[in-house]
């Protein structure tokens, strides 16, 4: 038997923020099912750093965040964590009367954000169907995020922090014994006074072993690829395309697209594999965008997106049971809020305060929402 003043279970970018900032000052323990941290959502993520993107309480976490990603702490990473890309939403005839709203709200986090004309779109992206939109929101903000360099980050200085690693380590059973908290993994029998429920997809399961009822967290598919990009179009400058629905949207990779069908299929939490129908979709919807002429897609995958039953992420101690902490529900969140979260969610389990300018936040994120 080990034990330690904080075990968190579930090592993505969720689990391994949140411990890498407890242990400045606390022996932790993360513990992770499978045999290699991030494997399934963290590892799967397409993320880019866009301050309007999600809710309100998303893009409040996502700003407080930007200061650690434009310059993190000494050593954290050998190469940029974010770089410059730009984001740019298509409005069809259609889609016109969502145009101003959308623009207006995104105003109060991307003040840069402007609306564009069918020529300047052009020459953003020169393969675009002429025809296909009338105008579009340009955020020049919006950057590519480094999400390997971001998560090896946290993972390589929670070791230097004298942390502990357990892969292939499954929370099999979280049993309340004596004030405190007994973890059964495979390998290791633990014991903490605190347990962080950082486990993504799998969060309500996670709890369910401690003896608490679901709060209700979806997992969803959401699907990926890699084409080429059209013929006689170099795309590595072009900046991230989606529609203002949020149908699809493509960036480049490598000189080819990244590209998604922006699906959220609702699913129970597994190893996730793409569904070829979502493909096709993706293909089409974008076709109808850019003349791609896909004949072989070069790369296909899925991740699993978690959600509360209103999208806000849950944080803070579990009412029913003391010692119990929540760290889930992040959606397709969960990169570009990071780094906020983890200071956040150390604090909260610390017994401290906020961070400043994060105070507001905290009724949204609580767990008690969505207790019954």
């Amino acid at each position: 038997m080990s034990s330690a003043d904080v075990v968190v279970v579930g090592a993505g970018i969720a689990g391994a923020g949140i411990a890498f900032e407890l242990a400045r000052d606390a022996r932790v323990v993360l513990v992770e099912a499978e045999d290699r941290p991030g494997y399934h959502t963290t590892g799967r993520s397409a993320a880019v750093y866009l301050k309007g993107y999600g809710n309100r309480v998303i893009r409040d976490l996502t700003a407080a965040s930007e200061a650690f990603l434009t310059a993190p702490p000494p050593g954290f990473a050998e190469v940029p964590l974010v770089t410059p890309r730009g984001a740019l939403s298509l409005v069809r005839e259609d889609q016109l009367a969502r145009l101003g709203p959308t623009l207006e709200l995104l105003h109060h986090h991307v003040p840069a954000a402007r609306r564009v004309g069918p020529d300047e779109i052009l020459a953003l992206v020169p393969a675009l169907r002429p025809a296909y939109a009338v105008a579009g929101i340009f955020d020049p903000g919006a950057r590519d995020m480094d999400v390997d360099a971001l998560f090896q980050g946290y993972l390589r200085g929670f070791k230097a922090r004298g942390g502990r690693l357990l892969t292939g380590a499954a929370a099999e059973q979280i049993t309340r014994v004596d004030g405190g908290w007994t973890i059964e993994t495979r390998s290791e029998r633990l014991t903490a006074p605190i347990v962080v429920n950082a486990a993504g997809a799998w969060a309500d399961r996670v709890a369910a072993r401690a003896g608490l009822d679901p709060l209700g967290l979806v997992p969803k598919r959401r699907t990926a690829l890699i084409v080429a990009g059209p013929a006689g179009f170099d795309v590595s400058g072009w900046p991230l395309v989606d529609d203002i629905d949020e149908e699809f949207y493509f960036r480049p990779e490598a000189k080819k697209l990244f590209c998604s069908p922006a699906d959220e299929t609702p699913v129970e939490p597994h190893d996730v594999q793409p569904e070829e129908l979502d493909i096709a979709i993706a293909v089409d919807r974008i076709e109808r965008a850019v003349p791609l002429d896909v004949r072989r897609i070069e790369h296909s995958w899925a991740g699993l997106r978690t959600f509360a039953p209103d999208k806000t992420p849950v944080v803070g101690f579990d009412p029913r049971a003391q010692g119990f902490f929540w760290l889930a529900g992040q959606g397709g969140y969960g990169i570009q809020t990071a780094p906020a979260m983890a200071l956040l969610a150390s604090r909260l389990v610390r017994g401290l305060s906020a961070p400043d300018g994060l105070g507001h936040l905290l009724p949204a994120l609580a767990p008690t929402r969505l207790v019954h």
